[in-house]
């Protein structure tokens, strides 16, 4: 995948989820260890979001791409995040799910745990 239609696409799903009442807090949040496509907040929960972008859908939906590995990652990231701002707040590890061109929002599961 192009730089471009990733940033594209992590674009429209943090567009999505404000449309849905999400505050974006935080687009690719990096650490030398880890990385967060999007973090953002409804009401007091914050969700970690992996954002999962393919051309098309019949190769496989991007959130059956994210294995066990990839949540205890997810979930390293959001221990980090959450203590670099000290936060306190419920969380969640979310992913988001974008196909076609141009990208758009085929699925979101706020809760992959």
């Amino acid at each position: 995948m192009s730089t471009a239609i990733g940033q594209e696409a992590e674009a429209k799903a943090a567009e999505w989820l404000e449309g849905r009442g999400y505050q974006i807090l935080d687009k690719n949040w990096r650490t030398k260890w880890c990385e967060i496509d999007l973090i953002a907040k409804k009401d007091t929960q914050i969700f970690f979001v992996e954002v999962k972008y393919r051309r098309q859908a019949g190769s496989g939906t991007g959130i059956s791409y994210i294995t066990p590995k990839k949540l205890r990652q997810m979930a390293f990231a959001a221990e980090i995040w959450l203590n670099q701002y000290d936060s306190q707040e419920d969380y969640e590890l979310s992913a988001i799910e974008l196909s076609g061109i141009p990208p758009k929002v085929s699925a979101f599961l706020p809760e992959l745990t």
